[in-house]
């Protein structure tokens, strides 16, 4: 009997060890999932980082055309305003 025994303690010792085994390779899977889970995050962000880059530098630059179109503007007025008092002073002066 004592060697039916130790074989029927054997084979739960080693029932617990494949359950323990199974366990563990169950917690690596749950771990890599979730690593690669934060990967596809973290790529997501990334890809949303460089579109929103993207669409700054472009409204950057739609902003510098804007201010020197402004300042285009801005010395069409002035040189306009320095004729038109010419202009005036001529007018007055006759």
């Amino acid at each position: 009997m004592t060697g039916t025994m130790s074989a029927g303690v054997a084979v739960t010792a080693a029932i617990d060890q494949l359950r323990q085994a199974l366990g563990e390779l169950d917690h690596a899977i749950d771990m890599r999932f979730e690593r690669e889970r934060d990967s596809a995050e973290l790529e997501g962000e990334v890809r949303r980082t460089h579109a929103d880059r993207s669409r700054l530098a472009q409204e950057l630059d739609q902003s510098e055309f804007r201010a020197n179109r402004l300042e285009e503007v801005n010395r069409e007025v002035s040189r306009r305003l320095v004729t038109a008092m010419e202009t005036i002073r001529a007018v007055l002066d006759r």
